[in-house]
Order: C-alpha cells, then structure tokens, then sequence
C-alpha cells in the first residue's frame, strides 16, 4: 500500500499535479504520516509556494532528515524563498558535504553565500540600533496622548484615502483574527498609530537609506500604511493586501508587507520577523522587485521606522543643492 501511494505521489509530481500530493497527504491523519510522506508533503508545499508550511513540516523529522541531502536541499529550498538566507546556507552546505557536487546545491550555494553576508550584517546592525533605540526611552509612545505624536499633522485627508486606505476602527478579535491570517503578531507600535486613525496616507512618506535601491541613492519612498482590517483595498488584510503582494507579486514571506510605494508595487515596505520569530518585535525593510527582491535594512522597529520618516522636499532641496 505505502509503496503504491508513493508511486501515485512520484507521478502527480511529474505532472506538475501538486495540488493533488497535498490534499492527499493531508487526508492522512498526521499520526500516520512517515518519514517519506511528510518529505513529499514538504517537496509540495514547497513547489506551491506554502514555503514556511514546508520548514514546518521538515523540522518536524529534522533527527532523521539531518544526515539526509535530500531533507537538507528541501529545507535549503524552503529558507531560500523565505529570505532566510543564514539558515539556507547551512542547510545547503550539509547537502553539499552528504552528496558533493550536486549541480542544484553549487547552484543554490552560489547564489546564497553573499545574500547570507549581508543577512548577517544585517542583523549585527539590528541588535546595535535596537539597543540604541531602548536606551533612549521612547518606545510605544505612537499615541495621541504621549505628547510627542500628533494623529492630526501625521495624516493627510483626502477622499482617495478614504475611499481605499482607511479602514474602519477595529476591535481585539480583529487583531487576532488578522495575526492568524497573516501568522505573525502585529507590533504594538503599530496598533497604536492605527488606533489614531486605521490607515491612510501620511505627510512624511520619506524614509532615509544607507545604501542604494532601485528608487534612489540615498532613501526610499512610500505612499500609504496599511490598516488593520479586510475591507478596505490596500488594506493589510484587503484585496492589494499583504498576502496578495507575496502570493501574487513574489515577495518573500519573511513578514508583513505594511507600506505601498510609488512604483504601484515594484517595491514595497515590510515588518520583518527574520531575527525575532513570528511572536516577535520585527524590524523594518525595504523590499525592491526591480532588484530581484533585494532587502535593504531600514529601521529595528516599527516606531523607529516612523520616527524616521521626512518631507520628500528634504531630498528634493539636497538634489538642488547638489546642482548648485
């Protein structure tokens, strides 16, 4: 019997028939599902796109698939499309050590080393700016209350904003309703400026960079915030959505796609739970389609993120200056 399934599966997979593999495998109680059956589970997963399903299911047999390359390319595959270039690496590097030169890993190898380079220094960045950040005080304070946050100068009003930015206000069950959608927990900062007003477009839309992105030199621009909500077009949980920009326009699944950019959609801004998990404070990234979906590192949190933002007049001033 297994071995006639595993056949029929072998077979749905070379007619591209992944739909079939899985909802087959998952018609099997999990208590019945073997070594074999959760790595041609994986392989599906990974083959529709269901990445984080797929490191699931492998790290639930990770003492059997550690001294096997095809469990190890699996996983490999998996980080890879979910930007975690660190743990990619690793994984293709134990691929590469139990069956040496296998053409696909020195592929995947090769293109990953120097993502994982910048991963790390990413990170490095991260916890130092996340540290500066706590020394100085100030976290959670995106509330009309605090003194140093006013909702009324943040926003700009329009009936285009209302139309298809602002959503309605929203309750705790939305949260969690929305968090199980997406599967990561929303930043309180972010909770905060939403309860302000639930989306919308602000009047610094701004964000200074360190490094060069398809946009510019030196920063990066935004036209919305996503709202916590489904019934609004651009919001996170809406038609143009978070899971719309991954699922339809390929971005990594390494978090929450929370801002809109002026490119309608070749780059976007998001919440990115790489360095803490998905219960975690993400930090804050750009990422460019234009670019082959590089990440540039922006800010260690959501309020950092906003407390960065500027005027774009600033960037045009320094260009004319520049000029002069």
């Amino acid at each position: 019997m297994q071995s006639e399934l595993l056949e029929q599966l072998q077979s749905w997979h070379e007619q591209d028939e992944f739909g079939r593999i899985i909802e087959r495998i998952e018609a099997i109680p999990e208590t019945e599902r073997d070594y074999n059956l959760i790595g041609q589970l994986a392989r599906a997963y990974n083959n529709t796109g269901r990445y984080r399903e797929a490191v699931e299911q492998l790290l639930s047999v990770h003492q059997q698939g550690a001294s096997d390359p095809l469990w190890q390319y699996r996983l490999g595959y998996a980080y890879c499309y979910i930007a975690n270039y660190e743990q990619a690496l690793l994984a293709f590097e134990r691929a590469d050590e139990l069956m040496p030169h296998d053409e696909s890993t020195l592929e995947f190898l090769r293109q990953i080393r120097p993502e994982a380079d910048k991963m790390r220094r990413d990170r490095q960045r991260h916890e130092e700016e996340l540290a500066a950040f706590k020394q100085s005080g100030i976290q959670n304070q995106l509330r009309a209350a605090s003194g140093t946050y006013d909702p009324a100068t943040f926003w700009v009003q329009s009936d285009y904003a209302q139309d298809n930015h602002v959503s309605d206000p929203f309750d705790e069950e939305e949260i969690v309703s929305i968090e199980q959608e997406l599967g990561y927990k929303l930043p309180a900062s972010y909770i905060q400026l939403m309860n302000t007003q639930n989306g919308g477009i602000p009047a610094l839309t701004v964000f200074p960079t360190k490094e060069a992105t398809s946009w510019a030199e030196d920063h990066i621009a935004i036209s919305s915030l996503m709202g916590i909500g489904h019934d609004k077009i651009y919001a996170l949980a809406g038609e143009l959505g978070s899971r719309f920009m991954i699922e339809d326009w390929g971005y990594p699944d390494l978090g929450i796609v929370i801002c809109d950019c002026p490119s309608a959609g070749h780059d976007v801004v998001m919440l990115d739970y790489r360095f803490c998990g998905p219960e975690g404070e993400p930090c804050v990234v750009h990422v460019d389609q234009e670019n082959d979906y590089e990440i540039t590192y922006l800010a260690p949190n959501f309020e950092a993120f906003i407390r960065g933002l500027v005027d774009e007049e600033t960037y045009e001033l320094s260009d004319e200056e520049n000029e002069d």
